[in-house]
Formats: structure tokens, C-alpha cells, sequence
């Protein structure tokens, strides 16, 4: 095969890819990917020559820092990746912890409460403390690096759950025991596990109860003395349908 048939062929496997408008083609694909990306990866995706890719992004690197915009396009780690220029670091870094804090929510806090007062402790068991599912809580809690797996319970074999050290840099204390004196308000897990147990007695269908027949006795009417006769409804005795009123 000549060098001429090769040439040939790469540049038909070349083609053979979707080509796109080089420029905003690579701003697109750059838009979107979390790491740095290389040239010969770029060129391959849009359909076009390594060198022509190569020189777009050069230009489109200088025409961003000569526009002044927020952003730059810089060749790092061996790739092209877009990045937030260092004048406005304050800016980005108040927004991503005001949405940080923001996505905390009250039951969220409460739920990381329990853990850090109960550790290690299970789902099932934080649920039953709070009287809410906390499943999905509890996964917010993960994702943020807050709580963290710490084994499984011996009896039920469910995952058990405890705080992190990012939790105890983020309330400012190197130590659990240096949290407040709460755990005498939370109940004890025993109690609340009867309770639970007789609140779930109270669900099955209680038993109709046994009527005994009433036997009154026979009083003979010369034995009753005379007396005025009253309504039922007079005098300061409860009324007889225990209060509901009658129109």
C-alpha cells in the first residue's frame, strides 16, 4: 500500500464523523465536560484537522481574555477546559456556598441532628425518632459529606449511619463530645420502640364488646312517692344525649 492509498484512508475515517462549524462546535463540547479535554479528542469529535482545531482554540482563548468576559479557555493537564477568570473568585465562591446552604433544609437539619446525637444509628431508627421517612434526606446528607456509612447493626443488619469530620469542621468543633447537651431531650430508644409497638396494636380492628343484658327491676307504683314530675331536661343534671344540642 503507498504512502498516497493511506493518506487516502485516514482522511476518509476523517469525514466518515458528523462535522460540525469548527468554533462553536468546540465551545459546545467544552461547555459541557468536567475535565480537561485534548486536541487530537476535540478534533475527533467535530470532524476536523488537528491543526485547525489547535488554531481555533488558540483564538478562541484570545478573544475571550482581549473581550474581557468570566470566563477563560485555558490548555491545562494536557487539555482545553473552560474556567472562571481569578478576578471574580469572590463571586463564584458566595454563590456556590449560598446554594450550599440553601439545599440545607429544616428536615434536614433535624435528621442530622438525630444522627450526630444517635450514632451510629439506622435509617428505620432515625425515621421512628423525626415520625417521617427520611430516605431521601438522609441521601442529601451523604452526597453533601456530611454523614457517612458506619456499618451495619448486628441484629437487623441495617446500615448504620454516623458524622463525618466535614460535619465537625463545618459546626467548628474537633470532637462529638463537644456537642451541646441535648441527648437527655431525644427519647430513649426503648421507649419510643414500645410505643411504636402499641401504636401499631391500635391499627388491628379492636373486638366488638360482649353486651350483657340489663335486667331492670320492678318497682311497684305504690312504692313511688308522690312527687312533682319533671322533664328530663330540667333541673342542673347532664343532659340525657351528653350535651349535643337539639333543635
Amino acid at each position: 500500500m503507498t504512502e498516497q492509498t493511506h493518506a487516502t484512508e485516514q482522511d476518509v475515517d476523517t469525514l466518515a464523523v458528523a462535522v460540525a462549524e469548527l468554533r462553536p462546535a468546540l465551545e459546545a463540547i467544552l461547555m459541557v465536560s468536567d475535565e480537561p479535554l485534548a486536541t487530537v479528542r476535540l478534533a475527533s469529535v467535530v470532524g476536523h484537522p488537528v491543526d485547525d482545531v489547535e488554531a481555533a482554540l488558540d483564538t478562541l482563548a484570545a478573544e475571550y481574555a482581549e473581550q474581557g468576559r468570566g470566563f477563560d479557555l485555558r490548555s491545562v493537564a494536557g487539555g482545553w477546559r473552560f474556567y472562571s477568570r481569578p478576578e471574580f473568585a469572590g463571586v463564584v465562591e458566595s454563590f456556590v456556598l449560598d446554594g450550599q446552604q440553601a439545599r440545607l433544609t429544616q428536615a434536614a437539619l433535624e435528621t442530622l441532628s438525630v444522627v450526630a446525637y444517635k450514632q451510629p444509628v439506622s435509617r428505620a431508627r432515625v425515621s421512628a425518632i423525626r415520625g417521617v421517612n427520611v430516605d431521601g434526606v438522609m441521601r442529601t446528607l451523604l452526597a453533601r459529606g456530611l454523614v457517612e456509612e458506619a456499618g451495619q447493626d448486628e441484629q437487623s443488619g441495617a446500615n448504620l449511619y454516623r458524622t463525618t469530620s466535614y460535619f465537625l469542621e463545618r459546626i467548628g468543633i474537633t470532637s462529638i463530645d463537644e456537642l451541646p447537651e441535648l441527648a437527655p431531650y431525644l427519647p430513649d430508644m426503648d421507649d419510643l420502640e414500645d410505643e411504636l409497638a402499641s401504636v401499631a396494636g391500635l391499627d388491628a380492628p379492636a373486638p366488638e364488646p360482649v353486651v350483657e343484658p340489663v335486667v331492670e327491676p320492678v318497682v311497684e307504683p305504690a312504692a313511688l312517692p308522690d312527687a312533682p314530675h319533671h322533664s328530663p331536661h330540667s333541673g342542673s343534671g347532664t343532659e340525657p344525649d351528653g350535651g349535643t344540642e337539639i333543635s
